[in-house]
């Protein structure tokens, strides 16, 4: 069986497409040289342990390196010190035989120490004893010794825990004293710098930073354009489709903003699912801008864990989802506040991420239309009237397999009039886009997608590039702010056509001047096309 793209579980180079990492090894592997403590904590199904057993076989050839995992402990071995300071001894030896069984000497009898210490199941074994142990190791050895821990939030709500990271700081700090680990690398989405345990009651709780010797680590693990071609690359060598490989790798990064997991699951996806369901008849065809369209659209509509931690935080955070509600649908600023708990938490689950200016946003396209469509199956949007006119009315938008934009436009304006004509014009501010993408939803669910164009997104401006079997429009939504500004507003989403090489687009104003003209007309720019509703 040939190489294949994978999504669950760590990847390996002898069976899978990947990405080469190499450069970010080597930044890690210099704060390992440099004696660091870091933990390297990223959202889900970010490719951590994928790195980890990379940098293992790197730091091999200068180091030795015991390799455990915590989500192997179980919640019984984080019962009391003696309990998992037996059961690290005991993982900590069989690692360390099995990887370095060719080490001898002053290492063997510290070996042997630790050994019938833990083979005696000594009651007053705990976590000082296995430190005395642990730096005799250290010391017998020439080479430095590199613990790496994946999984650490399996155990990040044990008392031990704490006390164990608190004993790696202590000997982190003496360590001109007494020898300890030339560095310490804990894997897991959260910040064990910040970890919080129930002590007293499920009220009361502390926060502890028994690891505030960690660096930051500040190393980049998503994929770069040029590390999704390479992966291409290496697929088109066997399977010579004849695609572009620099415009597909940028296609799949403009949606997924190198989101590991996206990068992957959009590449499977195109892989096995797109011929063999008879989507396309060819790979030839697949590997193109539509067949990324396709599977795009597959994905945002299918449950996988990484949804499904996306949809519990925002369940869990009421005031994380107000933020994301106010940038997605009224295109609010929103600025980093490192003491905002909604937003770190939003941050560290890879869901959000921190611009240059400091502002927050969606972390990509895929998770945008997906906190969209979570907005837009909440029941009080879907009974509302907008939406249940589009969903009775969708046959006639669609002809000859082409998406009318024109005449969603003309049936919006009407349906709109009809509902909401009367109402205050903060109603209007505040929900206009929100119900347009309401309208917009039914039409093409489940065969088109959708997203909004972040350069535009605005308290004024927004601009939605629709995705219909294969073709692209463009709808700029706005607020009226005179003719002055909305002939600036014509200008540029003719600019912006442009860019998509389109020669007609659309324009809804929201207009609340008591005066105002409602309705369709067309205007005429250079070799553009510009059809415009108003309402």
């Amino acid at each position: 069986m040939g190489k294949f793209f994978n999504v669950n579980a760590a990847c390996m180079q002898e069976l899978h497409y990947m990405v080469d990492i190499s450069e970010q090894l080597e930044k890690i592997k210099s704060m390992v040289d440099a004696g660091q403590y870091f933990t390297i904590n990223r959202a889900r199904q970010y490719g951590k342990t994928t790195t980890l057993r990379a940098l293992r076989k790197l730091l091999e050839k200068d180091y030795v390196v015991v390799s455990l995992d915590f989500q192997l402990f179980g919640e019984a071995k984080f019962k009391n010190e003696n309990i998992f300071s037996l059961s690290f001894g005991r993982s900590f030896l069989r690692e360390l035989r099995y990887s370095h069984a060719d080490i001898k000497n002053g290492f063997a009898e510290a070996l042997e120490t630790l050994d019938s210490d833990v083979k005696a199941r000594r009651e007053d074994f705990e976590l000082q004893e296995l430190f005395e142990d642990l730096s005799d190791l250290c010391r017998s050895l020439s080479k430095g010794i590199i613990l790496m821990i994946d999984e650490v939030d399996s155990a990040a709500n044990n008392q031990v825990f704490i006390d164990f990271l608190a004993q790696l700081r202590r000997y982190y700090i003496q360590r001109d004293e007494k020898p300890s680990f030339q560095s310490v690398i804990l894997a897991g989405v959260y910040d064990i710098k910040n970890v919080k345990r129930k002590f007293v009651s499920e009220k009361e709780h502390k926060v502890n930073s028994p690891w505030n010797i960690a660096a930051d680590f500040l190393v980049d693990m998503s994929f770069s354009t040029q590390n999704i071609q390479g992966m291409l690359l290496e697929y088109e060598e066997d399977h010579h489709t004849g695609m572009d490989t620099g415009e597909v790798a940028s296609v799949i990064y403009d949606y997924t903003s190198g989101y590991p997991y996206l990068v992957s699951r959009i590449c499977k996806l195109m892989d096995e699912r797109l011929v063999p369901d008879g989507i396309f008849s060819d790979e030839k065809d697949v590997w193109t801008r539509d067949g990324i369209l396709k599977a795009v659209n597959i994905l945002i509509s299918e449950r996988n864990t990484l949804f499904d931690s996306l949809m519990e935080k925002l369940d869990a955070y009421p005031q994380l989802r107000d933020v994301l509600h106010f940038i997605l649908f009224q295109g609010k600023d929103f600025f980093y506040n490192p003491d905002d708990e909604a937003i770190n938490i939003a941050c560290m689950f890879g869901f959000i991420k921190v611009t240059d200016q400091n502002r927050v946003e969606v972390a990509n396209r895929i998770f945008e239309t997906r906190i969209y469509n979570y907005f837009l199956s909440l029941p009080e949007s879907q009974n509302c009237g907008i939406y249940t006119n589009a969903l009775q009315n969708k046959n006639q938008f669609i002809k000859k397999g082409h998406l009318d934009m024109r005449l969603i436009l003309e049936k919006f304006v009407m349906h709109f009039e009809e509902l909401y004509g009367d109402q205050k014009q903060a109603f209007y501010e505040e929900d206009g886009r929100r119900y347009f993408l309401l309208y917009l939803r039914p039409i093409i669910n489940g065969i088109g997608n959708y997203y909004i164009e972040s350069r535009t997104r605005n308290m004024e401006r927004t601009d939605v590039i629709i995705d219909y079997l294969g073709e692209q429009t463009v709808v700029e939504l706005k607020i009226w702010r005179g003719n002055a500004y909305n002939k600036r507003g014509e200008d540029q989403l003719a600019d912006y056509l442009e860019y998509y090489h389109l020669n007609k687009g659309y324009m809804l104003s929201f207009n609340f001047n008591k005066k105002k003209e409602t309705g369709i007309k067309e205007i005429k720019l250079g070799n553009k096309l510009l059809i415009e509703a108003v309402v």
